[in-house]
């Protein structure tokens, strides 16, 4: 404590906390917070959602989460989550985030104070033999996703080492229309909060605003929300209110100003939780740039915070990066990829792909305009091209599949190269039937195989084989009908045709044993992009 301000310390009929008579201890070396409080348990009705406003995600996990995160990295002793609207829902979400958070119910009673009165009895509840909180407790909101555990951390570490009863984190805004205003005493102490429609026009001038996230004296904390009232024009019970009966108690309250002013921001609507979705993810590609990482444009990539990524990967525009998707050192990914749950080995290079829960091996190429799905392995080396579609099936090393053909449920050897338009026959209309393509297989154009089939190691098949039966190792399959060609059939069946045309010439041509001119063809026959010149992938 201060003994320069003797009035910080509670009078005698107001309980004093027993870590307080520890002592105050050194800036940055905060104890073990005793507690976090979460609070959400608002309806958010300005997000229009069917969907609970914390659980809206950013970053690729929910509003809540990242204040999970946050409470959980200052290693608190207990964790409380105080929740209403959509209880269950809410509460089901926060169990899957963090199992050990204990889920307390706001009752009829509105407001802020009195969710948090609710949790404090709930914790003391837990106590053995239902002790009351001792200690530091944080007290923060499951809607302000970009609070990080190392501001709570700063936080908590000032508020013990001044010993102080209340400490509000805040903030300095070049805007401050619509938020609390800090007021200070001439020490420099918080003198009180000033809701915006409350103040007074000089103290609208005042920009250092209140975050609505405090580290509080526990048992100081615990006596004044007894005191508070429900009697103003809400008819809720005020958290802010704590910090007037603190002062009159003697207590001193002071204040932590934060210069990232995103830490503190909260969601109410979509546009506030897009500025805050956007936000966040520059800092992540940031961090990842600094950390070796190239990406090309920033502005069109967007990475998760549970992405990794090795040292000289680079990004091209247009790239998503969600889940637990890992990339190796190396790897070239985009343009124009969105990755969910991916591993990609060192060296590979993935364009123009949509993959799910699938792994592409070091040294690989997939793309362009690929879709790998669920259980996609990729071997080293190996290539899926464009147009392709793939689903639980496992590529050996060096294996092709070049182009425009669907692989599901098979595995395919190592060195095998899939022709142009081939496709697993997987389903029967009920089940999922396997395909196992051997090693150094060399599968011709438009090959069909109809699961469950299998074809050994160093098989050929043919063009437009339908593989029904099992191919034996170094077999050639072939499903061809002898060809019968019926004469004259285009001039008997369409008379009067271009085609009908050019096949008389032509016969004629043959008959006197002259060179044929090639037929004029009529206009309004012609293709509509018989003029235009090929593109160069036309080409």
């Amino acid at each position: 404590m201060n003994s320069e301000n003797p009035g910080q310390r509670p009078p005698a009929d107001r309980p004093e906390s027993p870590q307080a008579g520890l002592g105050p201890v050194p800036y940055g070396a905060a104890r073990q917070p005793t507690a976090v409080i979460v609070l959400a348990a608002g309806a958010g009705t300005r997000m229009k959602s069917r969907t609970p406003k914390i659980l809206h995600e950013l970053g690729g996990r929910s509003m809540v989460a990242h204040a999970l995160a946050a409470a959980r990295g200052i290693d608190p002793r207990t964790l409380a989550v105080v929740v209403r609207h959509e209880r269950d829902r809410v509460a089901e979400h926060v169990a899957a985030v963090d199992a050990e958070a204990l889920i307390v119910d706001q009752d009829e009673i509105p407001g802020t104070g009195r969710a948090v009165e609710v949790a404090l009895d709930a914790l003391a509840s837990a106590n053995p033999g239902g002790a009351p909180l001792e200690g530091t407790v944080v007290v923060t909101y499951g809607d302000v996703p970009l609070l990080s555990a190392e501001l709570l951390r700063e936080l908590v570490a000032l508020h013990e080492a001044d010993g102080n009863a209340v400490t509000v984190l805040t903030a300095v805004l070049d805007d401050a229309t619509g938020y609390g205003r800090i007021l200070r005493d001439a020490e420099g102490g918080v003198a009180a909060i000033r809701e915006h429609k409350d103040a007074s026009e000089d103290e609208r001038l005042v920009l250092e605003v209140n975050s609505g996230i405090y580290a509080f004296d526990g048992a100081v904390l615990a006596d004044a929300l007894r005191r508070v009232t429900t009697e103003n024009a809400q008819g809720e019970k005020y958290l802010t209110d704590v910090l007037a009966i603190v002062r009159e108690d003697g207590g001193r309250v002071a204040a932590l100003v934060t210069e990232d002013r995103w830490q503190v921001e909260g969601a109410n609507d979509r546009v506030q939780l897009q500025a805050l979705a956007a936000e966040h993810n520059r800092r992540i590609v940031e961090e990842w740039m600094r950390a070796g990482v190239t990406v090309v444009d920033p502005a069109t990539t967007w990475i998760d915070g549970s992405v990794r990524l090795a040292e000289d990967v680079t990004i091209k525009p247009n790239t998503q990066l969600h889940g637990a998707t890992v990339i190796e050192r190396d790897a070239v990914i985009g343009p124009d990829t969105t990755l969910v749950d991916v591993i990609v080995g060192e060296g590979a290079n993935v364009r123009r792909t949509e993959g799910t829960k699938s792994e592409i091996g070091p040294g690989a190429t997939v793309g362009p305009f690929t879709y790998l799905r669920a259980g996609t392995v990729l071997g080293a080396d190996g290539k899926i091209g464009a147009f392709y579609e793939t689903k639980n099936a496992q590529i050996g090393r060096g294996a092709k599949l070049s182009h425009l053909g669907y692989v599901g449920d098979a595995e395919v050897g190592e060195g095998t190269n899939i022709g142009c338009g081939n496709i697993t026959a997987n389903y029967d209309g009920v089940n999922k039937h396997r395909t196992v393509i051997g090693a150094h297989v060399r599968t011709a154009s438009n090959t069909v195989f109809v699961a469950p089939v299998t074809v050994g190691d160093g098989a050929y098949t043919g063009a437009g084989a339908i593989v029904r039966k099992d191919v034996p190792p170094g077999a050639l399959a072939l499903s061809v009908a002898p060809q019968r060609n019926a004469e004259g059939w285009t001039e008997a069946r369409r008379p009067g045709s271009p085609s009908a045309a050019a096949a008389a010439a032509a016969r004629e041509s043959a008959a006197s044993g002259l060179p044929q001119a090639p037929a004029a063809l009529d206009p309004s026959e012609a293709s509509p992009s018989a003029s235009t010149p090929p593109t160069e992938e036309g080409k």
